[in-house]
């Protein structure tokens, strides 16, 4: 039997949390009740970063931890693996350098075991194309933010300086958050529909180039990876002071004819509101945390 998480509203409603800011927590916790319990109520992320950190037995430092132990007792190949890409490393050529210049044959046995064991998605771009632009991605939010963030400084954390690892962490944060959060988000919005605006969507993903010089954060379509039709493009702006606005606009539609000729429908999902006209669609924290309430 296989236990999930806390979701995201699960996880807001235990703390008391804003959507925003159960979203922000879900990515921190992972929605594993063992850390959200150690959230003192009242407490904004900040505190209870403070709060853990301080702690070198404390649940989010620890948790990681024995998880990783349990699951790579023998091989730690894969953990490297793991370790490059929780780092922020999604093509394969840049994870085969950050785990110390692996094989190609030893890379893609240990990125097997990983997506077999579902730490890890290995995902190409969704249009209605064809690429060999694969990219890989930490599924559980937690232990993406522990091996970016906390397993490098464990021993900094045992030295009763977990101040400095938390500095590091609001310096990143920002940074962070923006790509962390966008496979929550796609979920979020996945669930919610189809809303009277946009249909219901077999397959949410996301597109880039080899060159990143298109990105497109949200894609609707009839099937992956390789679609017949797109039912919508949209953009992610997720930040706590700057709301989607017509600068966002005019690159989303200039994403959109890059990728396409039809005129499919724009969206944006934003943290902070919607500051333009033209878009078909847009969301924000109320709305996509509904998506995952119980009614």
């Amino acid at each position: 039997m296989v236990l999930g998480p806390l979701n995201p509203a699960e996880v807001g409603e235990m703390l008391q949390l804003a959507p925003a800011e159960a979203f922000d927590a879900a990515l921190v916790t992972g929605g594993l009740p063992m850390i959200c319990a150690a959230w003192r109520r009242g407490d904004d992320l900040w505190q209870f970063l403070a709060s853990e950190l301080a702690n070198p037995a404390s649940p989010i430092l620890v948790s990681a931890e024995r998880s990783l132990a349990a699951e790579f007792p023998d091989s730690a190949m894969a953990g490297a693996v793991l370790s490059a890409i929780g780092s922020g490393e999604r093509t394969f050529s840049n994870i085969a350098r950050a785990a110390g210049g692996i094989s190609h044959t030893t890379l893609t046995r240990a990125t097997e075991v990983l997506v077999r064991k579902r730490m890890v998605a290995a995902e190409l771009p969704l249009s209605t194309g064809t690429s060999k632009e694969r990219r890989y991605r930490v599924v559980d939010p937690y232990l993406r933010f522990w091996l970016t963030f906390i397993g490098p400084h464990v021993a900094e954390i045992e030295r009763l300086r977990g101040d400095i690892t938390l500095d590091r962490i609001k310096a990143g944060w920002t940074t962070w958050r923006g790509r962390a959060v966008e496979p929550l988000l796609r979920e979020s919005l996945a669930r919610l529909l189809p809303d009277g605006v946009l249909p219901s969507t077999p397959a949410i993903g996301s597109y880039w180039t080899r060159t990143n010089s298109v990105e497109i954060d949200v894609i609707g379509a009839d099937r992956a990876p390789v679609a017949t039709r797109l039912f919508f493009i949209g953009s992610i702006k997720w930040l706590e002071r700057s709301p989607f606005d017509n600068h966002d606009l005019v690159a989303l539609q200039r994403h959109r004819a890059a990728l396409t000729d039809d005129p499919v429908p724009l969206l944006a999902i934003s943290r902070s509101g919607v500051e333009t006209e033209g878009l078909d669609a847009s969301y924000g924290p109320d709305d996509l945390l509904r998506a995952w309430r119980r009614e």
